[in-house]
């Protein structure tokens, strides 16, 4: 297959790190998918009315023929912001009582948290509802203003008076919009990012108190619900968010470095129309990165198999051993342990001819990449001349010395790409290892900033995500992709992998509804981890293995380490059996046949940031039961995989409305219906074609073999 990347111009473009961080409004930017734009308007233009009565105000914003429309009713005492549609509750805020979890609560520079309790005065003016409000901490008020626009409104607020503020939240109630959505990957105390991802995020307690441009997890600051609601906050502050955590039933947010707020509410009538809404705020992809080959056929990389104890020889006997027995693969890429030390780009002693190796790779007809990162040990040759030569990013704290950083492997600096020297530094090393031994590409397993260390004159955090980007992207990814979020960061188009999985089946079914949560946030090119996890467990088991290579076939991309053949690293060893080796073969292969239908979803995601694998509720909103629904997905609109995530041969089904041909029972289904007791045994993986469509026939070519 031809390797090319999609590119189409005219989508629509990013916003600015600055605008974003402006917090200014921005109208949706192009037309939803099989709909109208909203207008986007701001003030009179979006036909609001302003009423007041002695216990309430109330903003009443006319439905336009693309919008809804909707009220917001400020009650006064105690003070709350409850957003309703066609007279129903579609969201709430908390009321405005003492403590940390009011509506608006702030920190004081005494340590101590307080919240606004009541109106005390109320003025529309010039499209702007401004509020006064009284708080519990003495001589303080808030002031706060509430713009709205057609499908959204906009809270700006922040802290007169004697008490200052070092920090600010909001909290709502969860039951008011239903189920809640959003974020990217959790961190709760079941085990998420790695062995756990809530779906929908209400159903676990969640808690991520360092959300953040420059966090490592695939995180945004937007949430969206069941009820056609979503939250979006402006900032490039370090985040406190929690789910059922802080107080049960509660959905909140803290700005930890900011004194003032600024987030939009957006008022749809579904939950797919506020991604769009978010979407026209991100911008979409303006390309993919990874070419049509690396959609089509996996991506080997050693992690899972050896972790770092991979060698010269056992690197190149693990991809002979793959070749030989004909598993279908784009690219052998080495992650971590070949490095001397970390930041050193030299082999150490297990690789005594790198040439050679790389050689013997592409002989096979394989690409070959190398694990890099942007973090340099204080222990690597590198780090003193980078740090003599100001190629780090400096400490916080002191700006003459580097910010030194704790990661997985050690103490380190991380190299300033907003240096110009620096940076040039950096890609001569890795264009001294393309040149020096053939390496067609990378994977960057980095973060490109810390909140500890201090920006290069004139940069912000923000800017390093666009800086990691520009990196990044002149060098080919090779399907792993890179680390890179925050809003805006939609529009560099990079494939999308989860933090590490551990080997079993609970999660799998983490990595599964862990890609439905990047997809809708604007990633659509996602993969999960590692087919069979790669959390340092004992290597997956036979069933394991096989139902998760199955599962990412009807997914944009398959990331594959655990050998069919078998694995034997530091945490244990398995045998699997041909059984195994021609099970995870075919999932590849129906990976491969299904990549023209995946490639007219890539240039779909292109041009409208559809998410490319997709819950059910977003083209079936009216059918209440897809809405806790984890364990399936759309890939497109013509194809619904509900692959078995669990040691048994049978599951429920759920078939949303339209007639499905059944692809294993090989009959159509009239949905909605729940198939309860469907049965899959190892070698079957429920999925579902939409009749009537463009693509069924070209679905059913593909999965009926």
């Amino acid at each position: 297959m031809p390797r090319r990347r999609f590119l189409i111009v005219g989508g629509a473009a990013g916003v600015s790190g600055a605008l974003l961080a402006s917090g200014q409004a921005v109208a949706r930017s192009g037309p939803r998918t099989g709909g109208q734009a909203g207008n986007g308007a701001t003030g009179p233009q979006a036909h609001t009315r302003f009423e007041q009565s002695g216990d309430s105000v109330r903003l009443v914003v006319s439905a336009t023929a693309s919008t809804p429309g909707y009220t917001v009713l400020v009650a006064k005492s105690r003070f709350r912001i409850t957003t309703l549609r066609d007279g129903k509750v579609v969201l709430q805020t908390t009321d405005g009582v003492s403590g940390s979890s009011g509506p608006a609560a702030f920190q004081t520079d005494a340590g101590t948290w307080a919240t606004a309790t009541s109106v005390t005065g109320a003025q529309w003016r010039d499209g702007t509802l401004a509020l006064t409000l009284a708080t519990t901490a003495p001589g303080s008020t808030v002031t706060y203003r509430i713009t709205p626009a057609a499908d959204r409104y906009r809270m700006t607020w922040s802290v007169q008076g004697q008490a200052a503020a070092t920090q600010v939240a909001a909290h709502y109630l969860v039951d008011s919009a239903g189920h809640w959505y959003g974020q990217g990957e959790a961190v709760t105390a079941a085990g998420a990012p790695y062995t756990d991802q809530p779906w929908p995020l209400d159903s676990g307690t969640v808690r991520d108190t360092a959300m953040a441009p420059a966090e490592y997890l695939i995180t945004e600051p937007f949430w969206f619900t069941q009820r056609g609601t979503g939250l979006f906050v402006a900032t490039e502050d370090v985040m406190d968010v929690s789910m059922n955590d802080v107080q049960q039933g509660v959905f909140g947010y803290t700005l930890t470095g900011s004194a003032a707020m600024d987030a939009t509410v957006f008022v749809e009538r579904t939950a797919r129309d506020v991604y769009e809404n978010y979407v026209g705020i991100t911008g979409t992809p303006a390309k993919s990165d990874a070419p049509a080959v690396q959609y089509a056929e996996p991506l080997w990389n050693s992690w899972a198999q050896f972790y770092t104890d991979v060698s010269q020889d056992s690197l190149l006997a693990w991809a002979k051993s793959l070749h030989d027995a004909e598993v279908p693969g784009h690219t052998i890429q080495m992650d971590d342990g070949w490095m001397s030390h970390y930041g050193d780009f030299t082999f150490n002693s297990k690789f005594p001819s790198p040439k050679a190796m790389s050689d013997e790779i592409h002989a096979m007809g394989y690409d070959f990449g190398i694990w890099v990162t942007l973090w340099i040990n204080t222990d690597a040759d590198n780090f003193g001349y980078a740090a003599d030569h100001g190629y780090l990013l400096k400490s916080k704290d002191d700006p003459t010395t580097p910010g030194l950083v704790t990661w997985w492997n050690g103490t380190a600096g991380i190299v300033d790409l907003a240096n110009p020297d620096a940076r040039a530094w950096y890609v001569g090393n890795l264009q001294s290892l393309q040149q020096t031994y053939g390496v067609d590409g990378f994977k960057f397993d980095t973060r490109f900033y810390d909140e500890t260390c201090a920006p290069y004159p004139g940069h912000t955090a923000l800017d390093y995500l666009a800086l990691g980007a520009e990196l990044c992207d002149q060098f080919d990814l090779q399907g792993a992709g890179v680390r890179i979020h925050w809003t805006g960061s939609q529009t560099y188009g990079f494939v999308t992998r989860q933090v590490d999985k551990g080997t079993d089946w609970v999660s799998l079914r983490a990595a599964v509804a862990q890609n439905l949560a990047i997809s809708t946030v604007g990633y659509p090119f996602v993969e999960t981890d590692m087919i069979g996890g790669s959390l340092g467990e004992a290597p997956p088991t036979k069933d394991v293995l096989v139902r998760w290579a199955q599962a990412a076939s009807l997914m944009p991309l398959m990331y594959s380490s655990s050998s069919p053949l078998g694995v034997s690293n530091a945490y244990g060893s398995q045998q699997y059996d041909q059984q195994t080796v021609d099970l995870y073969t075919a999932a590849v292969r129906t990976h491969g046949r299904l990549a023209p239908y995946i490639e007219a979803q890539v240039e779909r995601a292109v041009r409208s940031g559809e998410p490319i694998m997709k819950p059910l509720f977003f083209n079936y909103p009216e059918d209440d039961a897809t809405y806790p629904i984890a364990d399936q997905w759309l890939l497109g609109d013509s194809l619904m995989a509900a692959p078995v995530l669990a040691d048994q041969t049978r599951r429920t089904v759920h078939v949303p409305p339209g007639h499905w041909y059944d692809v294993v029972h090989q009959r159509t289904v009239h949905g909605p219906v729940d198939l309860t007791g469907y049965t899959a045994d190892l070698s079957q993986t429920p999925v579902f074609v939409l009749l009537g469509t463009q693509d069924t026939g070209t679905l059913m070519s593909a999965l009926k073999r």
